[in-house]
């Protein structure tokens, strides 16, 4: 699985924009400057409304890193402070930047200062932000639980304990320079004011609902555009989230949820790029919102594909739905599908 997120310090691109741009997850700055580069609590609250998932990472100094156990004390309680007072949750974490081509002789003051960011924080909310090298020996020394690789510095390499992968810099979005980064894992620290992924406000001892749809119904897939998927199978659905003899919906907000869905398409030949995404459509038919797209790209017919989201929200008054489009030259079909939902009532 992959979800995609972005990056970025000074600008502001906005939730709209950053929506409109299928982002699903921020990571922001915290620091000791002054001129507007760090996170603020309205700032998250507007992220969060839109649906989108915040990340916090510590830089004061690209090497601040080396400053030993003493540093992380000290960058670990001005953080936690910063990010508590935007609304995080006190079990999430926070990455601390290597931001610079830290060699292995350099290592252990980079440990001795996660090792004073644990003494405050607690050693499962301790991140790393760095190239491979640094965070691979951060790992390997059992520094971390946290993990946010850059392709800098890693000469091609992608260490596969780290949660957040920095793939691509240089975007822009509504005029805001910014960098690419994707979720590789379930959970990558990522929270929302008052509230944590496993953990939805108020219903932390609550069991989740589950919805199972399912559809065997061959459904035309044209070439180039996004379809809908209906399903005409319900296997378990007590809160009846789709309506029996089918439909688009698998659940109706407002929610917590994590998605996983099946779908096997026909008559795509092989080298075609596929889609899926999940939507955010308005029950009343008036307009959506696009979520994480995954890619793929086909093997030959029959296509498999597995589409998962980890962690995300659906808004009173919308419907979760599963769309795919396809690239070829001619029309496909959806040969069978099935979706299977998690979610606390928020």
């Amino acid at each position: 699985m992959a979800v995609f997120g972005v990056d970025y310090a000074w600008g502001r691109p906005g939730p709209a924009a950053l929506t409109r741009a299928g982002v699903k997850f921020a990571c922001r700055y915290l620091s000791h400057d002054t001129t507007g580069k760090n996170l603020t609590k309205a700032e998250a609250r507007q992220l969060a409304a839109a649906g989108i998932w915040l990340v916090v990472v510590w830089e004061t100094t690209a090497d601040r890193a080396l400053s030993g156990r003493a540093g992380g004390t000290a960058d670990a309680r001005d953080a936690a402070a910063q990010a508590a007072a935007c609304g995080m949750p006190a079990d999430r974490p926070i990455y601390f930047a290597v931001d610079f081509d830290a060699t292995a002789a350099q290592q252990t003051a980079i440990n001795a200062y996660l090792d004073g960011a644990a003494s405050v924080i607690g050693r499962a909310r301790v991140g790393l932000y760095g190239g491979y090298y640094p965070v691979k020996r951060a790992f390997d020394a059992q520094k971390i639980a946290y993990g946010w690789q850059t392709y800098a510095w890693s000469g091609g390499l992608w260490d596969a304990r780290a949660q957040l992968q920095q793939y691509s810099n240089d975007h822009v979005i509504n005029g805001v320079g910014l960098d690419y980064d994707r979720a590789t894992a379930a959970d990558y620290g990522q929270w929302k004011p008052g509230v944590s992924p496993t953990h939805p406000p108020d219903q932390e001892d609550d069991m989740p609902d589950y919805v199972s749809v399912g559809t065997t119904r061959a459904q035309p897939l044209q070439p180039g555009s996004w379809t809908t998927l209906s399903w005409e199978i319900e296997y378990s659905d007590a809160e009846k989230q789709h309506p029996d003899g089918g439909g688009p919906g698998v659940l109706n907000g407002p929610a917590f949820y994590s998605l996983t869905a099946s779908v096997r398409v026909g008559g795509v030949p092989a080298g075609t790029r596929v889609q899926v995404r999940v939507i955010e459509a308005d029950t009343t038919g008036t307009g959506y919102e696009g979520g994480p797209v995954q890619d793929f790209e086909s093997t030959g017919d029959p296509l498999n594909l597995v589409y998962a989201v980890s962690a995300d929200s659906v808004a009173k008054n919308r419907s979760v739905r599963v769309q795919v489009a396809q690239y070829g030259a001619a029309a496909g079909t959806v040969e069978n599908a099935s979706a299977k939902v998690l979610f606390w009532r928020s």
